[in-house]
């Protein structure tokens, strides 16, 4: 019996027969191959064929999903949003120009 389920990166399924929770990492159409990765971290790749005579389920991500990925608790607190300072010059901007002695080869305008 095939599945239906199209490989989808970043879904979690589980295969019935075995039990196992995995995630999908990669996809490629060109090679027909799907790359996974198992809760325990754990890596492995299937055929599209194979992938289709698998017994799948799609699933929720566990919740200790981070644990392969080597996340904490602390990491969870960064995240890749801009720290913009109020005020980009500091104390630079209290300073006069003309306190400063540039040489003959620059002049403050």
């Amino acid at each position: 019996m095939k599945n239906n389920l199209l490989p989808e990166v970043s879904a979690w399924y589980q295969d019935l027969a075995s039990g196992s929770l995995f995630e999908v990492v990669a996809y490629d159409e060109e090679q027909r191959t799907v790359e996974y990765q198992m809760v325990d971290g754990a890596v492995g790749e299937y055929d599209l064929s194979t992938w289709q005579q698998l017994y799948l389920s799609p699933a929720e991500a566990p919740e200790d999903w981070g644990g392969s990925y080597e996340f904490t608790a602390d990491d969870e607190a960064y995240n890749d949003s801009a720290m913009v300072p109020e005020n980009w010059s500091g104390v630079l901007a209290e300073l006069e120009p003309e306190r400063f002695d540039l040489g003959d080869d620059f002049q403050i305008v």
